[in-house]
């Protein structure tokens, strides 16, 4: 695989809403630098296409399914007298989509960990 480059971080930063500085850039880079020095080292294990994928990180891990059991419910309109705003069944909640620089904000503050 290519190497990223300062274009491709930008490109996807932009997809992404982000903008970044160019020490943010730089960051992104190095990041992806050591990952792709560890995917390397992984690749490099002989005969690693032998190996068969994990389902778990314990060998002797097995599921227990337990029995369905029937509760009974809470009162629909019990739960609805709980909400500000609903109509019929449906429950008004505030909008957290669009706040984009809350977002971007974690998202740079991530980053610089």
């Amino acid at each position: 695989m290519n190497k990223f480059t300062k274009e491709m971080v930008d490109e996807y930063a932009n997809k992404l809403l982000i903008g970044l500085t160019a020490e943010e850039n730089q960051m992104v880079l190095d990041e992806f630098s050591v990952i792709d020095e560890s995917i390397n080292v992984i690749n490099n294990i002989k005969d690693i296409d032998k190996v068969e994928p994990m389902t778990h990180c314990l060998d002797d891990f097995t599921y227990e399914l337990r029995e369905d059991e029937v509760i009974e419910s809470v009162d629909i309109d019990d739960l609805l007298s709980n909400c500000d705003v609903h109509t019929d069944r449906e429950v008004e909640i505030p909008k957290v989509v669009g706040e984009w620089n809350i977002w971007i904000n974690l998202l740079k503050n991530y980053m610089k960990c």
